[in-house]
């Protein structure tokens, strides 16, 4: 199983809400509840990668932390940087991943 795509869940949750609005219009119960799942398992692939982007986050977060505080210790300049970096990278995928609705 491929890992969750906003992209693809997105994808997925627009062509539900079409099949079901086309389902209503055209008064066809089977293409409405069709389209209703559709959006559903697209707002939930959706939600499963920004969750999944969340925790990616966070790990970068600590070991960029980690990674600057060992570097400030040992006076390694260049980890200390790169830790920095790694941190700053962890906070911004998380602040993208944050909203979950």
């Amino acid at each position: 199983m491929s890992s969750p795509s906003k992209t693809s869940g997105a994808f997925h949750s627009a062509k539900g809400n079409m099949k079901e609005s086309l389902g209503n219009t055209f008064n066809n119960h089977s293409l409405q509840q069709k389209g209703a799942v559709e959006h559903n398992a697209g707002e939930a692939e959706k939600n499963a990668a920004r969750a999944q982007g969340y925790v990616e986050g966070a790990g970068d977060r600590v070991t960029g932390k980690k990674d600057q505080v060992v570097g400030a210790v040992t006076g390694d300049r260049s980890q200390e940087a790169s830790g920095n970096l790694r941190q700053e990278k962890g906070n911004a995928k998380q602040d993208v991943n944050r909203k979950m609705f």
